[in-house]
């Protein structure tokens, strides 16, 4: 994906949270694999620091494969003795890159499992697909600041949502995982005109 998409998103938490948004072009596969989307994100956040901003007053948020990163940042943000953001929130983050999930879908049009195997074979590359900052829901996750997780329970990707959310938990993470009953992968898309998304938003 690319940032075009994400900027009516990005416009309307700007509004509606009252803060900035900072949207990052990470580099993307197949010609940048794993991990230069992580090592995009620690570049980004050191730069952040670099402004004399707070991190007790930024978040880290991503949707679907930044989903994923989010939480992965987050885990090599703490590796690296980085100070750590205030909370970060993940919509249907695409967690589990071994393809270990129950088959799940039922009729999400956005992200088949071939959809999910190609992306996953493009970034990895032949690397290990449960190291921690590639595949977060085998991370140890003890430590990490508080998480919003949100997930349609009609998208492929409900059971990385919910294994990611149990084991952070787990290891004493303060987690709100909020289901969009029969939506579908990241509905917050949709925009303004749809309440569901909308209501995810606020």
């Amino acid at each position: 994906g690319h940032l075009d998409p994400h900027d009516g998103p990005c416009r309307l938490l700007c509004t509606v949270a009252d803060v900035h948004v900072v949207s990052v072009a990470y580099r993307l596969a197949p010609e940048h694999p794993f991990p230069a989307a992580v090592d995009d994100a620690l570049a980004a956040w050191r730069w952040l620091l670099a402004q004399g901003l707070d991190p007790s007053r930024l978040a880290i948020a991503g949707d679907s494969a930044s989903g994923g990163h989010t939480l992965a940042t987050l885990v090599a943000l703490r590796a690296a003795g980085l100070p750590l953001p205030a909370c970060a929130v993940a919509l249907s983050p695409l967690t589990d890159l071994s393809d270990e999930r129950a088959d799940e879908g039922n009729g999400d049009p956005l992200i088949p499992r071939e959809g999910i195997l190609m992306m996953a074979e493009a970034y990895l590359q032949g690397r290990n697909p449960k190291e921690p900052t590639a595949s977060p829901v085998f991370a140890e996750l003890r430590g990490l600041p508080p998480l919003l997780i949100q997930v349609g329970t009609r998208e492929r990707l409900l059971s990385d949502s919910l294994r990611v959310g149990e084991r952070a938990r787990a290891a004493g993470v303060d987690v709100t995982l909020e289901k969009g009953e029969g939506l579908i992968h990241v509905w917050h898309l949709f925009g303004p005109e749809m309440p569901e998304a909308r209501e995810a938003v606020a």
